[in-house]
């Protein structure tokens, strides 16, 4: 598989084994764990966990090498945007101020500051593993058949399965387009400046949205020529029957959820503040 493709890799790993529905709830609890958090220590443990599960995928960080280039330039895009357009967020965050180093007006730089952008950095750095995860561990039609086992109407399963299946499908048109004008003396290597492949990334943008939109109109009108919906049920060939271990999981994922709810609101807010004792 291609570097620079997010898509479901057959692997045999306990992960794989997993119910697809099981996966996309341990899922939802991470993630909202993840994004309603400040706390460090729920964080880190988040941090630390996501990566051990990574590893017990059986993913190769070689196999989405250029996924997690993208999110860390990302991350570091928002981070310096933090700083920019709010230097003392930290410092009316944790009422306390410690100066480390005398900056241009309201630009100081602060301990209060840089502990909030690292605590900004775990959780993007929480959620990372646990949304690639659920990509590249669950093909898109055991995905599907598992929502629509725990209740999720079929039609909204199917769409889900569709747009997993897309990601690598606008991936691949993003390369060959990015090739194609590449061929027309389009510059978007790294020998030119990053304001001309900048430029020359953005001539890609419109013909890859028109391959999309008309990709999305033949699945639609194919499915609308199938009676797609007309019936209540639908019976599935990618299924995959709940097991002990998918109960275990899901147990342990709810356990985790209340236990880091419990410790980041236990003192009345949702961030740790280390510099009040």
């Amino acid at each position: 598989m291609s570097r620079f493709m997010l898509a479901y890799i057959d692997r045999p790993s306990p992960v794989h084994a997993l119910s697809g529905a099981v996966k996309f709830i341990v899922f939802l609890l991470w993630s909202v764990l993840g994004m309603v958090s400040y706390d460090t220590r729920v964080m880190l443990c988040l941090c630390i966990l996501g990566f051990l599960l990574f590893k017990f995928s059986g993913i190769k960080l070689r196999d989405i090498s250029f996924i997690f280039k993208m999110l860390f330039l990302f991350m570091f895009l928002n981070l310096a945007g933090i700083y920019l357009f709010a230097p003392e967020q930290g410092v009316a965050i944790y009422h306390t101020r410690h100066v480390l180093a005398r900056g241009i007006g309201r630009y100081t730089l602060t301990a209060e500051q840089l502990f909030y952008e690292f605590n900004v950095f775990l959780k993007y750095l929480s959620l990372i593993p646990a949304a690639i995860m659920l990509i590249v561990t669950t093909s898109p039609s055991e995905f599907a058949a598992s929502l629509n086992r725990i209740g999720v109407p079929y039609t909204i399963a199917y769409a889900v399965s569709i747009a997993l299946r897309y990601i690598p499908d606008v991936q691949r048109d993003y390369e060959a387009i990015s090739q194609s004008q590449q061929a027309r003396g389009v510059e978007l290597s790294r020998k030119t400046t990053w304001i001309k492949r900048l430029t020359g990334a953005a001539r890609i943008l419109l013909p890859l949205i028109f391959s999309s939109l008309n990709r999305i109109d033949v699945v639609s009108h194919a499915m609308e020529l199938r009676s797609f919906g007309k019936y209540p049920k639908r019976t599935w060939y990618s299924y995959r029957p709940f097991t002990k271990a998918d109960g275990a999981v899901a147990a342990a994922a709810l356990l985790l959820f209340i236990l880091g709810f419990w410790v980041t609101f236990r003192n009345g807010s949702r961030f740790y503040n280390p510099f009040t004792g």
